[in-house]
């Protein structure tokens, strides 16, 4: 679901810095090779997590969420030098595809996969977080939230993909739509949390910019 005209989002995309030839590399054997491709961060938002990964410059990144780790990537581009990334995801058939591109990155000492589900990986992870980004299976959005509030130091950030849904969120939601319903609830909950300020900015399927204050 195109969120402005098609033109202008094209216009948008020419003039934003293009993506390191090992990113095109990694988004085109994803396209080839993996299943629901559409998963993938891709150039667009790439660039934007890589931009303000640089901006925020942080010691320690938590993603939920690693898919074939084109995200992780663009993240690890502002960390600091001797900062380190945590990526969780629960499937085992994406490790290698990972680890390739990882170690081709030059990243690979800085970046943590983690394999297993979130809602018990993140408890064992001893962080406090710059910087987290979370893009994983949308019915456990706000449980990932209760999880990772009290990791995030003061001042930090909190990146959350696919806050609009396709535009779901503003619709009559299905009585077996958890998806919908959880991002609903998610929305309302870092858009009125007083220890938050939230920019949800509708950018392919919704990026949210959330600072802990």
């Amino acid at each position: 679901m195109n969120f402005i005209p098609e033109a202008l989002d094209e216009y948008a995309v020419n003039h934003t810095q293009q993506e390191p030839e090992l990113l095109a590399r990694l988004s085109r054997e994803t396209y080839q090779k993996i299943l629901q491709p559409r998963m993938l961060s891709g150039h667009y938002q790439g660039r934007l997590l890589s931009i303000l990964s640089k901006i925020i410059n942080p010691k320690a990144i938590l993603e939920i969420g690693t898919y074939t780790g084109y995200s992780a990537i663009c993240l690890a581009e502002g960390l600091q030098k001797d900062g380190e990334l945590h990526t969780i995801d629960i499937n085992e058939e994406l490790v290698d595809f990972q680890k390739k591109y990882f170690s081709l990155s030059g990243f690979n000492d800085q970046i943590h996969t983690h394999l297993g589900n979130a809602l018990d990986i993140i408890p064992t992870i001893d962080c406090k977080f710059d910087l987290v980004f979370m893009d994983a299976d949308k019915p456990n959005y706000p449980a990932y939230f209760d999880l990772i509030i009290d990791k995030i130091k003061p001042g930090g950030v909190l990146l959350t993909d696919n806050v609009l849904w396709s535009g779901k969120v503003i619709e009559k939601v299905k009585e077996d739509d958890e998806s919908t319903k959880a991002l609903i609830i998610y929305n309302k909950l870092i858009a009125e949390d007083p220890r938050l300020e939230t920019v949800l900015l509708p950018i392919r399927d919704g990026l949210s910019i959330t600072r802990v204050k």
